[in-house]
């Protein structure tokens, strides 16, 4: 007898989900058994995503543009997900960005972009999410970073930012947890992938070098998978970058 996946009847929202960690994260729990409601600003690729985890693992996907720095946007991102599922039972807060370098170099534009997308947009998904996880019992992710656990010298509002995000996502956590909602912020060093300030992480690191996307994936199916538990903070980085912080 088949056995069930282990996501099968769930519904997932991920922010940021156009490549990267939000792309894998979407097939993984798509694999899972999840269906699938992914957002970006990129439209054309998400739906390319979308069509290719619909063929592959035989779920139900929803494509939504969105710009999370825009309160209306998040809004509908959620009624659009919620019309087409009629549940919510998993939010990953993806969506993030890194510009700029040292605080004098700093533009004021580059400056609020970073943080409305960065703060802004995991406020506004959270908002509008909350209320449909505490029906559900259902789990919120946020992706974080190293960042904001140690001080970043060469790009301090970048971490400034994911100190925001832990502070937030605990602070969450202790209140919606007697609702029955998780809470998790999962923190990876670099990764694999387009993101970064200039040349990306994708091309400035060999496969293997640094933590890739899938694995930080993996690690959102880890923790969305506790039906009873809820695992708080999850750190995922090279196995020599500790040394390289603190020696």
């Amino acid at each position: 007898m088949e056995l069930e996946s282990p996501l099968t009847g769930r519904t997932t929202l991920i922010t940021g989900a156009s490549s990267g960690i939000g792309r894998e994260t979407a097939r993984a729990l798509a694999r899972d058994g999840s269906d699938v409601a992914i957002s970006a600003r990129r439209r054309k690729e998400l739906e390319r995503i979308a069509s290719g985890m619909e063929r592959r693992y035989d779920v139900e996907t929803l494509a939504i543009r969105t710009d999370v720095r825009k309160e209306k946007q998040v809004r509908r991102m959620v009624e659009k997900t919620m019309e087409q599922f009629g549940s919510l039972d998993i939010v990953v807060n993806n969506a993030g960005l890194s510009r700029g370098g040292g605080v004098e170099n700093m533009t004021t534009e580059e400056y609020k972009t970073m943080m409305e997308t960065n703060t802004d947009g995991m406020f506004y998904t959270t908002r509008e999410s909350l209320p449909h996880l505490k029906e559900s019992g259902g789990h919120l992710i946020y992706i974080g970073s190293i960042a904001g656990q140690y001080p970043r010298p060469f790009n301090p509002v970048y971490a400034a930012t994911k100190w925001w995000t832990r502070g937030f996502a605990l602070s969450v956590e202790s209140k919606v947890g007697d609702e029955n909602v998780a809470v998790t912020v999962i923190n990876p060093s670099e990764v694999r992938t387009e993101f970064g300030d200039g040349e990306k992480a994708r091309d400035k690191y060999e496969k293997g070098e640094v933590t890739e996307p899938e694995e930080v994936a993996e690690a959102v199916s880890f923790v969305a998978r506790q039906e009873n538990s809820t695992i708080s903070e999850l750190d995922i980085y090279r196995r020599d970058k500790l040394s390289d912080m603190v020696g």
